[in-house]
């Protein structure tokens, strides 16, 4: 096996932080809560299952020497979580976008503010 190979295994573990994932040759594999799903997810219960068939893409090896999953990647349903999740990245960058052009803004007149007090000149 190496990085980026998909793989398939059996949920045998679920943890408070992931889920430990059997690999079809034996192998053993993790998976950790922030690879699950394109989405927050606040329990690994409510997206996995003992015994649950997976498909995962290999991303590394974890300290311990097991093979490290994503499962965001490799899914089925990729294509339609993907473009939610462009769409919610999409939303993101026009409100930071806002944000940043709001706060130089307000940097601006705080500094001309300040200038005017100290009776300094305009800055240009």
């Amino acid at each position: 096996m190496e990085v980026g190979q998909v793989v398939k295994g059996k949920v045998v573990e679920i943890l408070k932080f992931g889920a430990n994932v059997e690999l079809e040759d034996g192998e053993k594999a993790f998976v950790h809560i922030s690879k699950i799903a394109p989405t927050y997810v606040k329990a690994v219960s409510d997206h996995l299952s003992v015994g649950q068939e997976v498909e995962g893409k290999i991303v590394g090896k974890t300290r311990d020497g097991k093979w490290e999953l994503t499962l965001k990647d490799a899914s089925a349903n990729s294509s339609e979580g993907k473009s939610e999740e462009k769409k919610v990245n999409n939303d993101f960058e026009k409100k930071l976008a806002k944000f940043m052009k709001d706060s130089d803004r307000k940097l601006s007149e705080y500094r001309r503010r300040l200038d005017k007090k100290r009776g300094k000149k305009e800055r240009r």
